[in-house]
């Protein structure tokens, strides 16, 4: 018995060609697919990680205590820097040691979103605020320059939080901050 089927075509030809099969039935050949028990349990899987792995996220994206403040007072002296650069005048970041607070002057919040003005978040106190080389951090107003020049006065600040203590510093040459532990 041959394995060849004998095919002919529909025009009046009368052409044949013969082909050959791998199969003998097309009841065997079978489809490659997943089912859809397979389907459900790579889905309650993918669930179950992401029901375990948002929250960690969730608290990595949400900023409290230390990271909110540290954030908050990069925030506003990028706003202060560029400001500064942008409209070509001194511009200050105004500290209030003993209210916790500190504002880019003269500014509220601008359109862009950015923060220019904060508060020290609950539990995060200023333990030092020195601003070219003199103490301010018992005063009641205190004044940070950013120049057109993109540079600014040398600041150093430290914020503690029970055992988190962080230092800030200004570089004076580049107006840009350095977030750093604090040497114990």
């Amino acid at each position: 018995m041959s394995n060849k089927w004998q095919v002919t075509s529909d025009e009046s030809s009368g052409n044949s060609r013969a082909t050959s099969s791998c199969h003998s039935s097309l009841v065997t050949r079978h489809r490659h697919a997943f089912t859809l028990i397979e389907i459900m349990i790579v889905v309650a899987i993918v669930g179950l990680i992401a029901a375990m792995g948002i929250p960690s996220m969730l608290l990595t994206f949400r900023k409290e205590g230390m990271r909110k403040a540290l954030s908050d007072v990069n925030d506003v002296f990028s706003d202060a820097r560029a400001r500064a650069i942008l409209q070509n005048q001194k511009t200050a970041v105004v500290f209030h040691p003993v209210d916790r607070s500190f504002a880019v002057e003269g500014g509220g919040n601008t359109k862009s979103g950015k923060i220019t003005s904060a508060t020290l978040p609950d539990g995060v106190d200023f333990a030092m605020l020195d601003i070219n080389l003199m103490d301010f951090s018992q005063s009641d107003v205190a004044r940070v320059f950013f120049y057109p020049n993109g540079t600014s006065d040398e600041m150093t600040l430290v914020l503690h939080s029970r055992d988190d203590w962080r230092k800030i510093t200004l570089e004076f040459s580049t107006g840009l901050t350095v977030v750093s532990d604090v040497d114990k």
